[in-house]
């Protein structure tokens, strides 16, 4: 498909097994049934077409499109990611389902009519997206090492989709002639009672892997307190000493 359909479901799907763009924002915020994995994150009731503040996304549809070409699974994976519960309580974020994402991107324009779309391409993107959302965790959990005496156990609060607003980084490194990110997010880490905001940006990767681990994420906090800068000063001081100290002791090997 040569449509690109951003926001809440955005994605590109033609040739989706070997080279597809994920899709950029996820409704993970309702309970799945019947799951082995608990508990599992549910968010506060929701009415008619009330926006949840969580990650600003409408109520999960599980029912079918009236002109949907064929059936899609409305079973739910559940995230490896923690969410902040207001109780103290530990929950975890759940990916939506196949129908659920296919809803998602009609809403915000898609028509699956004008593209050749087969079940097993709902189902790689799926595999995409949780892969994506599970790799930008892990890049979270990286930084939050950081204030592990602080804090030993950050968990996600909030996140959304900010597509078509580049970070100062992404834009700069426009100016340079690199490529602009396909997507941004804004995640709000809970770093044990302190909130604490994340910018991810999502660069084409190519090709898939057998992972379905296809963008390449840059993921760092935000440039809005004095603590996160200096989280990002440690780290650029330390990657240009291990880099530093790495082809030094490189050359020693040439050398001897």
């Amino acid at each position: 498909m040569g449509n690109k359909v951003s926001a809440e479901a955005g994605v590109d799907v033609k040739n989706i097994s070997s080279n597809a763009n994920p899709p950029p924002e996820c409704p993970m915020h309702k309970k799945e049934e019947n799951m082995t994995k608990t508990p599992v994150s549910e968010c506060p009731v929701q009415h008619g077409n009330d926006i949840n503040p969580y990650n600003m996304m409408p109520p999960a549809n599980q029912q079918p499109a009236p002109d949907q070409p064929f059936a899609l699974p409305v079973q739910r994976q559940v995230s490896s990611i923690p969410r902040a519960m207001p109780d103290g309580s530990t929950e975890f974020w759940v990916y939506p389902s196949q129908q659920m994402f296919w809803n998602a991107m009609l809403r915000k324009g898609w028509r699956w009519k004008d593209e050749d779309i087969k079940p097993k391409d709902m189902e790689d993107i799926i595999k995409i997206h949780n892969a994506n959302n599970e790799q930008a965790w892990l890049e979270v959990l990286k930084w939050e090492a950081l204030h592990a005496k602080e804090c030993g156990h950050p968990r996600l609060k909030s996140f959304g989709g900010k597509a078509t607003q580049y970070s100062p980084r992404a834009q700069i490194r426009s100016w340079l002639g690199y490529e602009l990110p396909f997507d941004r997010h804004d995640w709000i880490v809970d770093r044990c009672g302190k909130d604490v905001r994340y910018i991810i940006d999502y660069y084409d990767g190519g090709e898939i892997d057998n992972k379905y681990q296809f963008a390449l994420l840059d993921v760092r906090p935000a440039l809005d307190s004095v603590e996160n800068a200096w989280d990002r000063m440690k780290v650029m001081y330390m990657r240009y000493r291990y880099e530093l100290l790495g082809n030094k002791e490189e050359s020693t090997k040439l050398t001897n």
